[in-house]
């Protein structure tokens, strides 16, 4: 997984082709720590999929620029526009992986 912030995330994200999956988490979150093997996981198995994760408590006007306002939250942008997200309780591996399906 690659690890985003405020100098790498147009580069790796906006600018990028193709699936790229954000996964915005901080230290405090225990939902998002408790996800986040379940997302390694699935960057081993979607290979069409860039994964990428960025600790909002680094980078917060980043992540507000990019309307994530509760955590956790995994969005997923296609060509450098988010197309879709799961936050909070609908955030999980399952749920994930149906939002991936449907841009594939």
């Amino acid at each position: 997984m690659i690890i985003l912030d405020k100098g790498n995330f147009e580069i790796e994200v906006q600018n990028a082709r193709g699936l790229v999956l954000v996964d915005y988490w901080n230290d405090g979150c225990e939902p998002c720590k408790a996800l986040m093997p379940d997302v390694e996981a699935l960057s081993k198995v979607c290979v069409d999929v860039k994964f990428c994760k960025l600790d909002t408590t680094k980078a917060r006007r980043l992540a507000i620029s990019q309307r994530v306002m509760g955590l956790p939250n995994i969005s997923l942008y296609k060509d450098g526009e988010k197309v879709d997200e799961v936050t909070k309780e609908d955030a999980s591996k399952e749920n994930i992986e149906q939002m991936i399906k449907k841009y594939l």
